[in-house]
């Protein structure tokens, strides 16, 4: 599907934009840095190397890009696209092939979801790579919508008010990992995927599993966006805005040392 020069034009514009912000706002990359892109083949992760590899060039910070694809054995996964797409770029990349799949078919239930397992598994994979190639960042492509359907999710599932932040340290206190595209909208994204015609390849693993929940909640913020139009602007700009001493968890705010002032 062809999509508009100027749809594509201002698509890109907002991901660049949105990505600098999350940067300034978070410190994401900074000089030195050996940034490792996680590289799935789907359109958040080539529009997160697409724009990296651009302020590498237009930005005064100096860092280093190592693209790694996680090759977990899925049946029909096409070994070529990514090596072949990131030699044409001219790209330092590393392709690492490990059968999560097996492991993943064997433990999964019937009728549960594979996803959660499959991200673990891939997860203590990507850490142990990133300790191989010496990276100081590790940077996933979680969008603004993946950050606010989390936090749906874990409200409704976790009973806890949290989502994804742009920034964190692994608990082992040895990996830094980024979400440079936080604050982009995926259908900026899928715009500029298609503007791009970035060599998607689809996940066969869990595309199937109509019913699992992210997918139930996605369907959930595009009604209210449809009926009370930037629904999801608010929400996530709620994110932003946090009053501890206007919730209820005692760990955040010292509720117990509350005195009136004579």
């Amino acid at each position: 599907m062809e999509i508009e020069k100027s749809e594509f034009i201002k698509a890109s514009k907002h991901i660049r934009k949105n990505v600098w912000e999350a940067w300034q706002t978070y410190s994401l990359i900074e000089n030195g840095d050996r940034v490792m892109v996680c590289l799935s083949g789907g359109k958040d992760s080539y529009t997160l190397l697409d724009v990296l590899l651009h302020y590498q060039k237009e930005s005064d910070v100096k860092f280093e890009i190592v693209a790694v694809n996680l090759d977990q054995k899925q049946p029909g996964f096409p070994e070529e696209v990514l090596p072949n797409y990131l030699k044409e770029l001219g790209v330092d990349f590393k392709i690492v092939q490990k059968d999560t799949y097996s492991i993943v078919i064997d433990k999964t239930a019937p009728g549960q979801t594979m996803c959660s397992l499959c991200s673990r598994l891939r997860r203590g994979n990507l850490y142990t790579i990133a300790d191989q190639i010496g990276a100081t960042k590790i940077a996933l492509g979680h969008h603004r919508d993946d950050i606010i359907e989390t936090f749906f999710m874990n409200l409704f599932n976790g009973a806890r008010i949290e989502a994804m932040p742009a920034k964190y340290i692994t608990d082992d206190n040895k990996h830094i990992v980024i979400r440079p595209l936080a604050f982009c909208k995926e259908k900026d994204i899928e715009l500029f995927s298609k503007g791009k015609h970035f060599p998607i390849i689809p996940c066969t693993l869990c595309g199937s599993q109509e019913n699992m929940m992210r997918k139930k909640v996605k369907r959930m913020i595009k009604d209210w966006d449809e009926e009370f139009p930037g629904r999801s602007s608010s929400i996530f700009n709620a994110m932003k805005n946090i009053n501890p001493s206007h919730l209820l968890d005692a760990n955040l705010f010292d509720f117990n040392s509350l005195q009136l002032k004579v």
